[in-house]
């Protein structure tokens, strides 16, 4: 029995299943985990009208966009959301703000209620930076107050170094050969430019003698190598007020689940819908009162179901903090989480650009030609939802090993039934 038991454990197939077991992927299949609908819709009592929209497919259309919420512009591939809101709202904004788009604004008759409106943010999955340069803590702007530390302590302040030394981008401390980047890049002809670890400081940006300083038996480069996870806690066992600040910064980036980066890694590895929330959080990290509204096209391309997730989270918030969200999106799980929806249509081309339905989601799911009404009222706005029937795998020998109980495991096979009701 010891035998089996042992067989069991090391069983390829057997890891297979308990990882099965692990997947979020899973969860979202067989709805353990899901999205929930959100309890209230806020109220809107302020708006950016648009009058008479007449870009390309746009049949001369009025659209009233609220502000304070989080409002969806739905419709099917080539209904006119992109050109309703990249090139009249988006580019008309600028031009009343001041400042200079790419292209010229899309033709409308007005645009009223600019004026409610702080700044006007384009959001999108392009990286932050193209260089090993910048990093997280950079780009939340607390990097000063950790090379402030280090300048703190003794064996700094013996050897005469400033917080300039432990700087990365400038000053003496950094290495000369990388000046900094702990890579040197490699110019290739015909393919992409190429970047290998620094020969002289082994990647740690640094010379040896700023090294030598520590700041609770950690380097500089030690603390850049730390997770946004390990960093608060690191600087929260400090005991200095700088430290605590430092920590209160980072814990924006744990909570919108990007709690594994490191601190000194380079913003040109990110993944887009990193970079994205990164992003997000810079303006979540910024306390001027500004309220703004912020544009996002079709955000979730790319992401797993528990990013779409934690991205809808993030909307959230900067909603609650007095900003407004325009988001471009066919995603239902993010459809049926907004405020108001503006569903252009119905179809795609001549046959589109009109506004078809606008609403709450509800309000949208009882709307006759909503492109999405059938699916919404079903399925996406109930509460009750049938669970998915998981296919079980028989029992099965291999020679000596042991079997696996499929009672104790459920392998990653299902089928839904699509059949109408």
């Amino acid at each position: 029995m010891r035998r089996r038991s042992v067989a069991r454990k090391f069983s390829p197939r057997w890891a297979t299943a308990r990882a099965a077991l692990q997947s979020l992927t899973r969860d979202y299949l067989t709805r353990r985990k899901s999205i929930p609908v959100p309890k209230s819709r806020r109220k809107w009592t302020s708006s950016v009208k648009i009058l008479g929209a007449r870009q390309h497919n746009l049949k001369n259309i009025d659209v009233e966009l609220p502000l304070g919420v989080f409002t969806c512009v739905t419709g099917v591939s080539g209904s006119g959301k992109s050109t309703l809101v990249h090139d009249v709202l988006y580019r008309n904004l600028l031009r009343a703000k001041g400042q200079s788009s790419d292209q010229e604004p899309g033709a409308c008759k007005s645009i009223t209620g600019t004026h409610r409106i702080g700044d006007v943010v384009m959001v999108d999955q392009s990286p932050l930076a193209r260089t090993p340069r910048s990093t997280p803590i950079l780009y939340l702007g607390l990097f000063d107050q950790v090379r402030e530390l280090f300048a703190a302590q003794p064996e700094a302040m013996a050897q005469g170094l400033t917080a300039g030394a432990f700087s990365f981008n400038a000053g003496n401390g950094r290495c000369e050969r990388c000046s900094g980047t702990g890579y040197e890049k490699i110019e290739m002809q015909f393919l992409s430019d190429l970047y290998v670890r620094c020969a002289e400081c082994e990647g740690k940006r640094f010379q040896p003698h700023v090294l030598k300083v520590r700041l609770h038996e950690k380097s500089i480069h030690d603390v850049l190598e730390l997770t946004i996870s390990e960093a608060i806690h690191f600087f929260a066992q400090t005991g200095e007020d700088c430290g605590a600040r430092i920590s209160d910064g980072l814990k924006v980036l744990d909570e919108v689940g990007l709690g594994y980066l490191r601190l000194g890694q380079p913003l040109n590895t990110l993944s887009g819908g990193e970079s994205q929330r990164l992003k997000l959080v810079g303006h979540l990290s910024d306390a001027s009162g500004t309220r703004n509204l912020f544009i996002f096209d079709e955000p979730t391309t790319g992401l797993h179901f528990d990013d779409v997730a934690m991205l809808l989270q993030l909307f959230q918030r900067l909603v609650d903090r007095g900003h407004s969200l325009v988001v471009i999106e066919h995603n239902l799980e993010v459809i049926k989480c907004a405020d108001w929806i503006v569903d252009l249509g119905p179809e795609a081309g001549d046959a589109g650009g009109e506004v078809v339905a606008t609403g709450t989601p509800e309000q949208i799911a009882q709307a006759e030609k909503f492109a999405y009404r059938k699916i919404s009222s079903r399925h996406v706005l109930s509460e009750v939802r049938e669970p998915l029937h998981v296919i079980r795998e028989p029992r099965r020998r291999r020679g000596s090993h042991a079997q696996i109980d499929a009672r104790d495991c459920e392998v990653l096979a299902y089928a839904q039934d699509d059949s109408e009701s």
